[in-house]
């Protein structure tokens, strides 16, 4: 992971702080605008059990799907100098309307050489989205999501930009007509797919950032929250926005990012928003002392969380479609793999992204690794989906081999991260319950095991190839 990607998920998380229909209106008011009644409201089981999200950012950005896609920088960070630096070389593709207002950064010097140096941002991607998102069906999305496993969707229905994904009847008053909505209603449509396959559908909205309103780039970390909208016309504008999200599609999460503005009227929108879904979930980023969950960037922890988590990354350096991506950049199936089994033991859910292309095209190098996921959670997805942490989430085999352990009631799973070196395997600091037998997932029957002092032995059958092998103890 390059230092780049690492360090901005962490300063804006510290900066601020499944049916198939969408849920019924609730006969009666369950919550009221104060946060006494607000923080009464509890993670519902669902997510709990989900562990799989996929993230989606998809947009004008997905047109010209530029960055620089890696890069190492050797500045401290503490440097104010490393973050000017950081936002002039940007790997996130979908901060690209940011990064060519930057002069001399290298997606302003893309910008100028392939669109031309006076080319607008929506002037020259909004036609061309709008006439390429023509081809996209909805439908095949919501197959694959669901077919690797996946619990939940979460869209990007308005990013950093200003376009939203959805016919909003809120004019965005620094954006022509004609550019600030896609010509469908892809947050209407996706719904309906999402939930006709069974899974929860969530909405992201950039409720810290328009640079439709704020037109000076972010270069420095004190912009990242300091450049937010924060005139009584943006809180009104971003307040009416989220209305309309939960009214029209009763999303199943709201997913605000950077922060929201202290116009805004974010209390009242929990409400509205919490009476309507109840067992809707509210995320970390409002700039406010409470959530449902926290959603570090780019990062794992390295302990058992007991408040829940969710963590949310691009499988390459970048959210959005990046056209200079190649395998180097992204993550292997096994590493995929290992980082969702790290994240669940931990108290944590993995909100994975997909970065479309304009036609709704989700490049293979990302649906190979999602195929990968799916056929390894078709064989192992016990050990995970409706798990629970145990008493610690790491252990160790004697040749070596990472372990990471999950719980269902009096189940323990101990789940290799790779193929031990023998069949004869022994998991240090790992009690053998009286009477529990220990039964590979995918191979039937118990397997010879025993208690060795204070560790478990084990007899593995011929094993074959995976990514990572889960073990049932009970």
């Amino acid at each position: 992971m390059n230092r780049r990607t690492l360090f901005l998920p962490s300063l804006l998380i510290a900066l601020v702080g499944c049916g198939s229909a969408p849920p019924p209106e609730p006969a009666s008011a369950l919550y009221e605008p104060t946060w006494e009644s607000i923080k009464s409201h509890q993670v519902p089981e669902w997510f709990d059990n989900a562990k799989l999200g996929i993230f989606i950012h998809w947009g004008l950005y997905s047109v010209p799907a530029w960055a620089p896609p890696s890069g190492e920088l050797e500045l401290d960070n503490s440097d104010p100098d490393w973050w000017r630096e950081w936002f002039t070389n940007n790997a996130y593709a979908e901060w690209y309307l940011n990064t060519i207002r930057i002069e001399g950064s290298p997606s302003n010097k893309h910008h100028a050489e392939t669109y031309g140096a006076d080319a607008g941002y929506h002037e020259t991607f909004v036609p061309t989205f709008n006439e390429q998102v023509k081809q996209w069906d909805p439908k095949p999305w919501a197959e694959l999501f669901q077919s690797i496993n996946a619990r939940y969707v979460v869209l990007t229905t308005k990013h950093h930009d200003g376009f939203t994904l959805w016919p909003s009847k809120v004019p965005h008053p620094y954006l022509k007509s004609e550019h600030q909505a896609a010509s469908r209603d892809i947050v209407g449509e996706l719904s309906s797919a999402v939930r006709a396959e069974g899974l929860k559908m969530g909405l992201y909205y950039s409720g810290g950032l328009d640079w439709g309103f704020t037109p000076d780039p972010v270069v420095s970390r004190e912009d990242v929250t300091g450049s937010a909208p924060q005139t009584d016309e943006y809180g009104q504008f971003a307040d009416a926005h989220w209305r309309e999200l939960i009214e029209n599609y009763k999303p199943a999460i709201l997913w605000n990012d950077i922060t929201y503005p202290k116009s805004g009227h974010p209390l009242e929108i929990f409400a509205e928003y919490l009476n309507a879904v109840p067992d809707g979930l509210i995320n970390n980023r409002w700039g406010l002392d409470w959530s449902n969950f926290t959603t570090p960037e780019y990062q794992a922890l390295s302990e058992i969380s007991k408040d829940k988590w969710e963590a949310c990354r691009g499988l390459g350096h970048s959210f959005g479609y990046n056209q200079t991506e190649g395998d180097e950049h992204v993550l292997s199936s096994n590493e995929l793999i290992d980082l969702l089994i790290d994240i669940v033991s931990k108290n944590g859910n993995l909100l994975i992204n997909v970065g479309p292309t304009p036609t709704g095209e989700i490049p293979e190098i990302q649906v190979s690794r999602l195929r990968a996921l799916g056929e390894w959670l078709d064989v192992n997805g016990q050990a995970i989906f409706d798990t629970r942490p145990w008493q610690r989430a790491n252990g160790k085999t004697s040749d070596g081999v990472d372990v990471r352990f999950t719980s269902k009631g009096e189940v323990v799973y101990a789940i290799l991260l790779e193929k031990p070196k023998s069949s004869a395997l022994v998991i240090e600091s790992l009690a053998l319950p009286a009477g529990a037998t220990v039964e590979l997932l995918g191979h039937d029957g118990a397997l010879e095991a025993a208690a060795d002092g204070e560790n478990l032995r084990v007899t593995l059958p011929e094993l074959p190839e995976s990514h990572a092998y889960a073990l049932k103890i009970g």
